[in-house]
């Protein structure tokens, strides 16, 4: 999938723990750790809010668009 999932390096840089941020945005730590681990393939966009409310950051700065990793069937 060409979209890359930079959630981690967020949190490091806010330090901010898996556990206080999925607190925070209301989401279980299962579901917020496999989008941290790009095992996801879709995001709601409350979802997405909330992460960036609480990380104070652009959803730029999460995802991550690498042509290299571009699949026709991931369509």
């Amino acid at each position: 999938m060409a979209i890359i999932v930079r959630l981690d390096r967020v949190m490091a840089d806010r330090k901010i723990s898996l556990n206080d941020l999925s607190d925070r945005v209301g989401i279980s730590v299962v579901n917020l750790s496999n989008l941290k681990t790009g095992k996801v393939k879709a995001i709601r966009f409350s979802t997405l809010n909330g992460i960036c409310r609480e990380l104070k950051c652009q959803p730029a700065d999460i995802l991550e668009y690498d042509e290299s990793f571009d699949d026709e069937e991931d369509d």
